[in-house]
């Protein structure tokens, strides 16, 4: 099967497994029922920058609500609802379709149109009820709208609803020309001949304060030519190409580059910097954690939402000792926030920083960019903000000078777990009890190991041998004390973490795979590793579980204890890749393929940890986001890892020698991908039963094994 990595697969193409309507455009997104119905007492709405700007969606003809017939999707941000009214007494069929074309971005707009379907002329009264309650992203979520009494005015006047709250300095404009505006609702008296037409633009313009907010898709201008439109169009055709035999490959990064490029966000200050938010809908925001390692799996597919988050984020690096929102100088974020529910427990801020390994990520990722294609001048801004970075690891993340990174919770609202297991019980022993912090996680050390030597190879780039030979020391060292520090003999496996007394937190967990990603293990002990990674209690058939079964806080329904984190598994892969370990790799990418199929090609932010053999498909998550950033930027990095892709030095003084070393399963053969950009180079990858090439953009032989 042949698959263009940013190709649509078409605008009625169904979304499995999916409940209610979902659109999303930077950080606007919309909820709705199938039908387009909205509640203020369910987690649906319009939001735009952590606010709720529409909470009553409600539509009918002749004051009952159509009945939806389906919803059909032409880009993320927009979709049709297709519904019928209600068939007349004593007639088995409907008379009319009612078609809502909906596009969000900056607030939202609507093309209402109602089509006789009879060849009679019919008369009905359209109307859309609507209200906002202005409500706090996360007051939606937890449902705690109902917490106290909201105010708000409403004012009608030309075809248009009004909607404020004085207290927030918020309001909605609803407007639509033709249309009759009375309290909270538009009204049209519509007349149709048979097979007749009737069609209204219905625009949402939300007031957030001082900011002033722009809809992206205004009435009377083509959605097509929109800035978003325009924005996915460039995504998909800077995308490589992928042919392959295996459908669910092909599929899966189809909807992997869609949902990629759904989740971008722009910056208002820099609109040519990218950045890729955690996922949709809760966590349309720039994650330290999230972005970064997103942003490293993307690297074959697009450099540029690299650039730029480490761009946004060195903007927001710390700058001073705040403990209210954890900030310190030098440290990454964890996360940014507009809504009104954040910004009191940060003490007026929109930026919290409790993380232990953005701050590391922050220079691995630069490193590794610098490999993939960096000019001299942007990688010049960003060393100074990798070199403070560093400054925090050895300053405030070794608070105690033992050489390891620690957290522990500086602010009450904080979060008590600051690696990416950061549920308040994500860290444990074997028995199931809870460690005392400060805690260093093993994952972390992996991470500062590999940014030392990302410093090392930046420096090398720009001559200084001095700094390269002081930063391969540093991780030498690290490298030594954490395989001292870390490894159970006694089991086989590496400790989860420290605890304050420096004992080792022994639960058997995936954080080992971030491990063998990052070098940081012994090579006699990756063996143990592998084996312990894919043994049973640890893999379950679709992927390796966050907790192995047999440790006392193991629960297949948990988020962090025994759950399956396609994110994770796409890290442990690499990683036992990495090692030479190249079945179990390969193990792991097919149980998670496999997976996907059942989620209709989107792997979800994490699914639940039962047993391939005990249940024949995967067991969905309650609340797992989807899509979610790295869950959907996790294909990228299987197809990565069997490719054995490993770009060359390709900074300032070139690109270097880019080298491949397939090892792919039968099942996706014959595969060949190309379009890959490292550097100035263009490069195609062809793999078959005989053997592979590698190609540069003429067509010249780079490298094979035939």
């Amino acid at each position: 099967m042949s698959s263009q990595w940013g190709e649509r697969s078409g605008s009625g193409e169904p979304r499995a497994a999916e409940v209610g309507v979902t659109l999303v455009e930077g950080s606007t997104f919309c909820i709705s029922e199938t039908g387009g119905g909205i509640s203020p007492h369910r987690p649906e709405g319009l939001f735009v920058r952590d606010t709720r700007v529409l909470s009553r969606w409600r539509l009918t003809v002749d004051g009952l609500r159509p009945q939806p017939l389906t919803v059909q999707y032409s880009d993320p941000y927009s979709a049709t609802l297709l519904a019928r009214t209600a068939p007349r007494p004593g007639r088995a069929d409907s008379t009319a379709l009612v078609i809502v074309g909906r596009h969000v971005g900056d607030g939202m707009r609507e093309d209402l149109t109602v089509r006789n379907l009879s060849g009679e002329p019919i008369r009905c009264v359209v109307a859309l009820e609507v209200d906002a309650d202005f409500a706090d992203l996360f007051e939606v979520k937890e449902g705690r709208t109902g917490d106290g009494v909201v105010t708000t005015t409403s004012s009608a006047v030309d075809g248009a609803v009004e909607i404020s709250r004085a207290d927030l300095q918020v309001g909605v404009t609803v407007a639509a020309a033709g249309a009759t505006a009375k309290d909270r609702a538009l009204r049209w008296e519509v007349a149709l001949p048979g097979r007749g037409e009737w069609t209204a633009c219905i625009q949402y313009r939300p007031a957030l304060g001082s900011a002033p907010v722009t809809p992206r898709h205004l009435c009377g201008s083509s959605v097509s030519r929109s800035e978003p439109a325009q924005r996915l169009r460039d995504w998909y055709q800077n995308s490589p190409t992928v042919h392959t035999a295996d459908e669910t490959l092909a599929a899966v990064l189809r909807r992997a580059v869609t949902d990629l490029g759904a989740l971008r966000i722009f910056d208002p200050g820099h609109p040519e910097r990218a950045v890729v938010a955690a996922g949709a809908p809760w966590f349309m925001a720039l994650f330290g954690r999230d972005s970064l390692l997103t942003s490293w799996m993307v690297l074959p597919l697009d450099r540029r939402l690299a650039v730029g988050t480490l761009q946004s984020l060195a903007g927001l690096q710390g700058n001073e000792i705040r403990s209210v929102t954890e900030e310190q100088p030098g440290r990454i974020p964890h996360e940014v926030r507009f809504g009104r529910a954040a910004t009191p427990l940060l003490g007026g801020d929109t930026v919290y920083y409790g993380t232990a390994d953005a701050t590391a990520l922050f220079v691995m990722l630069l490193g590794e960019l610098q490999r993939w294609g960096l000019d001299a001048r942007t990688r010049d801004e960003l060393l100074p903000h990798a070199d403070r970075a560093l400054d925090w690891i050895e300053r405030y993340g070794d608070a105690d000078g033992d050489g390891f990174v620690e957290y522990q919770r500086a602010a009450e609202h904080g979060l008590g777990n600051q690696g990416w297991k950061d549920s308040w019980d994500g860290v444990n022993f074997i028995d199931g009890s809870l460690p005392a912090a400060p805690i260093a996680l093993a994952e972390v050390q992996g991470y500062v190991y590999a940014a030392y030597l990302a410093r090392a190879a930046l420096a090398l780039d720009t001559g200084d041998h001095g700094t390269a030979d002081r930063f391969r020391a540093k991780a030498g060292r690290l490298k030594a004390a954490f395989n001292e520090a870390f490894w159970l003999p006694e089991r086989g496996w590496y400790a989860i973490g420290l605890d304050r007394d420096k004992r080792p937190i022994d639960a058997l967990t995936s954080n080992i795979g971030h491990c063998l990603w990052t070098g940081i293990i012994d090579d006699d002990k990756a063996g143990r590793v592998a084996d312990c990674l894919l043994a049973p209690e640890m893999f379950s058939g679709w992927g390796i579980r966050t907790l192995a079964t047999t440790m006392g806080a193991y629960n297949p329904v948990s988020y962090h204890n025994g759950s399956v984190w396609p994110h994770d598994n796409a890290i442990c892969a690499a990683g036992l890749m990495r090692y030479g370990y190249t079945e179990q790799a390969t193990r792991v990418i097919d149980g998670m393929l496999d997976a996907s199929h059942r989620f209709g090609y989107r792997l979800p932010e994490l699914f639940c940890g039962f047993d391939r053999i005990e249940f024949a498909a995967p067991v969905p998550y309650p609340t797992s986001c989807s899509p979610q950033a790295w869950a959907s930027a996790a294909p990228l990095l299987f197809l990565r890892t069997m490719l054995r892709l490993e770009p060359g030095s390709g900074g300032s003084r070139g690109t270097g020698s880019t080298s491949v070393a397939p090892v792919v399963p039968d099942r996706y053969l014959p595969l060949r991908v190309s379009g890959l950009r490292v550097g100035s180079d263009v490069l195609t990858v062809t793999v078959d039963e005989d053997g592979w090439q590698l190609r540069g953009a003429s067509g010249e032989l780079r490298q094979s094994r035939l």
